[in-house]
């Protein structure tokens, strides 16, 4: 599936990035006419479409002396489908936190980091059965990017994720998995095995759902740094 600006024909991306351009003001739809040599109606349709996809909204209009003018802007979602190099910045940070604090106090806050984050999304809620746990696991995963899903492994549920968030990460932080772990333990309660990980060669990151730790890793991140080293 296509991502962020990719989404969106030519057109479109030449009209999201005026708006960028244009920054909270927003731009008329005459303004947008003229740079990007279409007509009115044109404009309007496309205007109609990005803002159905949550990717621009009304912006206030401006005095002109004359009639206001529609003015349209984008919004939080449209600017976050313009790239943004947080890899790069992510990478030099966790380079230097690990030159000053070392590979295991690093993994710690790594650890602490998923803990925390799990903290703050609403309570998961997994139905019935073995199924249903996979299930609401695997969608909070797959509501962060990573593509995950439900997969049943002979008598037990597991979630498996194709897209490793951290890929580029990992393969010079080994350290950062333990994100992972400490996320999903602190999101469902469960202990969680890494069974497969992309970066050590895998086809995708697959994770087993063990026994219920109870609130044992909300109240202390550090509990999962055993299982965090596996990968």
């Amino acid at each position: 599936m296509a991502q962020g600006l990719a989404r969106f024909g030519d057109t479109q991306q030449r009209l999201l990035r005026q708006l960028l351009q244009a920054g909270a003001a927003g731009c008329a739809v005459e303004t947008l006419c003229e740079r990007l040599r279409i007509s009115h109606n044109a404009v309007r349709q496309h205007l109609t479409a990005l803002i159905g996809q949550g990717a621009v909204q009304r912006a206030p209009s401006q005095p002109t002396g004359g009639r206001p003018q529609a003015r349209f802007a984008l919004t939080a979602q449209g600017r976050e489908l313009f790239p943004r190099n947080y890899g790069a910045i992510a990478g030099a940070l966790l380079s230097q936190l690990h030159a000053r604090l070392g590979e295991a106090e690093v993994g710690v806050l790594l650890q602490e980091l998923g803990a925390t984050v799990a903290a703050t999304q609403p309570a998961l809620e997994p139905g019935d059965g073995a199924d249903g746990m996979a299930r609401a696991l695997a969608q909070r995963l797959d509501a962060l990017g990573y593509e995950a899903v439900p997969a049943r492994h002979g008598e037990e549920w597991q979630v498996e994720a194709f897209n490793c968030v951290f890929h580029a990460l990992a393969r010079q932080h080994p350290q950062v998995c333990r994100f992972d772990l400490a996320f999903m333990e602190a999101a469902s309660g469960r202990r969680i095995h890494h069974m497969e990980c992309i970066v050590r060669g895998g086809n995708v990151c697959r994770f087993r759902i063990g026994a219920p730790r109870g609130d044992a890793v909300r109240a202390n991140p550090h509990a999962a740094e055993g299982e965090a080293g596996i990968g």
